[in-house]
């Protein structure tokens, strides 16, 4: 169970028997547990449940007492890849297949992690924007939990997402602009109406749900680390999650110092932690005008940037970008070559590839990991690609 929240920019703890969002400074709050006395008595031996993101659930903010709010998320596939690594000269490429989690992407990790703690601490509804997957997601688990639900979505969301959402039960509202525009409502609507806002970052908990894919990771690897993990990249959740793992795992003795070189993979059309990584800046500018098919890619500006550009620097990793024409190609080379059906963010992982090959940044004996973070039935344009 959770000790306390810590802000992530200065460092001040708070209480974590109550709701919040930001620390009073404007950073993100991150969960802290007792991992040293965890360490003396929960070890992976002690992983006998059932495959899924509760069977960690010793690191994740549900008390002992409570029933974990769970549709079967997490415990997703590691793929060996069978023609797009060899195409690319990479011998050990694996994909990370979280299109198998309920409501087809990883947001459901995150979600249910935040809808569970919500509902603990007194929520009667949930607030958020979404460019896609975690409206469709928060809609699905504020059903499972019997709490009122409303999603801020940009117009150019998929209409089938959209749709998804609204059938949940969901109030969609749709605004013009980007998700800072929905963020921006959401946080209205949370001012007046009183619901608790759950945006990327903003509360601390998805960040917990998304990190399993890091407890997940180093299981199914034995409890080792892949050379590089390749992570298409908006708001950065998952990319923050899975290190804040790592360094829980190496605390409690389960795995060692080692890390993967964490790369981001942003579409060329919206493309600020790339822009902002090259220039060596510790903060994103936020981009101004985000174009691009991938919605889950069009975020123009991540709160959690500071820590996203700090984990790529320190893990020796990069931040590249791809066209819309790469990310849709990789996309469909996904579903033609290995059989996966994702959607454009996936995509644009595969697209970086060749990139990150030519550059050397990953060698072909690398154990490289891919993540396929949604579906693409999802998306139209997958579908009317040629």
């Amino acid at each position: 169970m959770i000790a306390h929240l810590e802000c992530a920019r200065c460092g001040r703890a708070h209480p974590a028997d109550r709701l919040q969002n930001l620390c009073p400074c404007g950073g993100p709050l991150l969960a802290r547990y007792d991992l040293a006395l965890l360490a003396r008595r929960w070890g992976p031996q002690d992983l006998g449940r059932r495959r899924g993101m509760w069977r960690y659930r010793e690191v994740l903010p549900a008390a002992v007492e409570e029933e974990p709010l769970t549709l079967g998320e997490g415990g997703t596939p590691l793929l060996p890849s069978r023609r797009i690594g060899p195409a690319f000269g990479l011998r050990r490429l694996l994909l990370k297949d979280e299109t198998l989690n309920p409501t087809g992407s990883f947001k459901a990790r995150g979600l249910a992690a935040a809808v569970h703690r919500a509902r603990a601490l007194g929520a009667g509804e949930i607030v958020l924007p979404s460019a896609g997957n975690a409206g469709s997601a928060a809609a699905a688990y504020s059903a499972a939990a019997g709490l009122a639900c409303t999603v801020v979505v940009p117009r150019g969301t998929p209409p089938p997402i959209v749709a998804e959402t609204v059938a949940y039960g969901a109030t969609v509202e749709l605004v013009d602009g980007s998700i800072a525009d929905a963020g921006r409502r959401a946080r209205e609507l949370c001012a007046d109406g009183g619901g608790y806002d759950v945006s990327t970052l903003r509360e601390p908990y998805r960040v917990e749900g998304k990190k399993t894919m890091g407890y997940e990771l180093a299981e199914d690897l034995g409890w080792t680390l892949p050379a590089a993990i390749v992570y298409p990249t908006g708001g950065g959740t998952g990319l923050i999650g899975m290190w804040k793992a790592f360094e829980e795992l190496e605390a409690l003795g389960w795995i060692g110092a080692e890390r993967p070189r964490m790369i981001a993979v942003q579409a060329a059309g919206c493309a600020p932690i790339v822009h902002a990584f090259e220039a060596g800046a510790a903060h994103a500018d936020p981009w101004p005008d985000p174009r691009t098919v991938a919605s889950g890619l069009r975020v123009p500006a991540a709160i959690g940037d500071f820590l996203i550009l700090d984990i790529l620097r320190r893990s020796g990793g990069t931040a590249v970008s791809v066209s819309d024409g790469e990310l849709l190609e990789g996309a469909r080379r996904l579903a033609r070559a290995e059989g996966v059906l994702a959607g454009p963010e996936a995509g644009a992982a595969v697209a970086a590839l060749p990139k990150l090959v030519r550059q050397g940044t990953i060698a072909p004996a690398d154990r490289v990991v891919v993540f396929v973070t949604g579906h693409g039935l999802k998306y139209p344009a997958i579908m009317e690609a040629g």
